[in-house]
């Protein structure tokens, strides 16, 4: 018997039900679902100083669990002196087992250690299902030592969902556990 993560479980065996009785869904299909987690950084500072790339790319390597990428700039842009192909930030794609053991520490272990943590805001869909989520320092996750931390930055994790209604995105979200705040 393989491993199956808490919430892949859960999904699979509550969620689904209960979003099909409140959203009067007829097929299972209907459900959405979480396709990806895309959790990525941009990094200014890295058009003069290399190793930034270097650092991010570990540390989100670190909380993820899977090798991240560096991201290339599209085109020259003269005024922040920045040439096509130079390095200017990091991402990491994360789908399946590895998307829902990462949901599970981000909200039973990273968000609690947010200051002052309220909830996270429900003005983040896109309009298409999508949900963009920013953090403001990388030290929230148990993963990253503090004392081996250069610089602390942010970083943007987005929730990709097989649905384009942000209610019915935003409800498969609450029920896999994202804390959204009260109005």
């Amino acid at each position: 018997m393989s491993y199956v993560s808490r919430l892949k479980k859960e999904y699979s065996e509550s969620i689904t039900k209960k979003l099909m009785e409140s959203h009067d869904l007829k097929n299972v299909m209907e459900v959405p679902k979480l396709k990806k987690i895309v959790i990525s950084k941009g990094l200014g500072a890295a058009v003069s100083d290399k190793k930034l790339v270097d650092y991010a790319v570990d540390e989100l390597t670190l909380i993820s669990g899977q090798k991240a990428v560096a991201t290339k700039s599209k085109k020259d842009i003269s005024n922040f002196k920045l040439r096509k192909g130079m390095p200017i930030g990091a991402k990491v794609t994360l789908r399946g087992e590895r998307m829902y053991e990462f949901l599970d520490r981000l909200i039973t272990a990273a968000l609690p250690r947010v200051r002052d943590f309220q909830g996270i805001k429900t003005s983040g869909f896109d309009g298409r299902g999508n949900y963009n989520l920013g953090i403001t320092e990388q030290i929230i996750f148990p993963e990253i030592n503090i004392d081996k931390v250069n610089k602390i930055s942010g970083m943007d994790i987005t929730f990709v969902t097989d649905t384009n209604d942000d209610n019915l995105a935003k409800s498969l979200l609450i029920e896999l556990g994202l804390p959204f705040r009260k109005k």
